[in-house]
């Protein structure tokens, strides 16, 4: 039985993480920004998983100290795995995204696990023991307008998971990388809305993308959730985990591009694109493409 924490608890992946954590007889720190927003959390698995816990001084893992992370360790004792879950995303052309955004999201996404990270680093090196698992994505190993915001940050994730694993295996501390694909989130839902007008037409290919990729085969956070419990008592020390139907799928679908190839494709015209992901996904865009072009 372990102490897990785990971030970004309040619906989604992380909360099916949490469930899947205690109703394995893990001990769980369920953290989000606003305990308040996920009480069922703690009914559906006590006592196994604590409430929802604030450990962001009320403004997000963008502000999160460490006091807040060593204050549970003196109460519960030091995590035996932390999962940092927690992310938000950001889409738009890199011309028309105000910087804040890209701020906002790699302050998150980045630099909130890099803190999560440092918070547990020394219990885990002292007792020779621990695993990180940090949820990224199949963005982190792609890039394509318009998530450059959000793939940004997951390419971070990724450098930072793979030098910390060459550092900490020489005290026994596992590192894994998770990337889900697409996965039916309320995240993958918003994503799947482009926005009424731009200057660039990648917004609403792949929104049509989501949107159909959702509608097709949706993949529930549970898959992802039991990935990473997988993961976390398998005992593995493989560093990337792909997971659901489409992100090795889409993964080996870059690789056969070279990159000018990949960037000329998603600059070609729309018949072009949505004719190549017809026949390489079996996805139909057009319908959902030309609704958003034309609203």
């Amino acid at each position: 039985m372990a102490l897990v924490l785990i971030t970004g608890t309040s619906r989604g992946i992380g909360y099916e993480t949490a469930l899947a954590f205690a109703r394995a007889g893990h001990n769980v720190l369920a953290t989000r920004r606003n305990p308040d927003r996920s009480p069922q959390l703690a009914r559906s698995c006590y006592p196994r998983a604590s409430p929802p816990r604030d450990l962001s001084h009320g403004c997000g893992l963008r502000r999160i100290r460490y006091g807040r992370i060593q204050g549970n360790s003196r109460q519960h004792g030091p995590a035996d795995v932390l999962v940092n879950n927690a992310g938000v995303e950001r889409a738009g052309s890199i011309e028309e995204l105000p910087l804040s955004e890209f701020r906002a999201v790699m302050e998150t996404n980045y630099f909130g696990v890099l803190r999560c990270i440092q918070a547990v680093l020394p219990h885990m090196r002292e007792r020779s023991s621990g695993c990180i698992i940090n949820v990224s994505s199949v963005a982190g190993r792609i890039s394509n307008s318009p998530l450059t915001p959000y793939m940004t940050t997951k390419w971070a994730l990724e450098a930072l998971s793979e030098g910390l694993a060459g550092e900490m295996k020489m005290f026994n501390v596992r590192v894994v990388i998770v990337e889900p694909g697409i996965t039916d989130t309320e995240m993958a839902h918003r994503l799947a809305v482009a926005p009424g007008s731009s200057s660039y037409p990648q917004y609403a290919r792949i929104a049509a993308i989501f949107e159909a990729s959702l509608r097709k085969n949706p993949v529930p956070p549970s898959d992802v959730a039991k990935k990473i419990l997988e993961v976390a008592d398998s005992g593995t020390w493989q560093l990337r985990h792909p997971v659901g139907p489409g992100a090795e799928g889409f993964l080996q679908w870059r690789n056969r591009f070279t990159d000018e190839e990949w960037v000329a494709l998603y600059s070609a015209d729309d018949e072009t694109w949505c004719a190549r992901i017809e026949r390489d996904f079996g996805l139909d865009t057009r319908p959902e493409l030309v609704k958003r072009v034309a609203s």
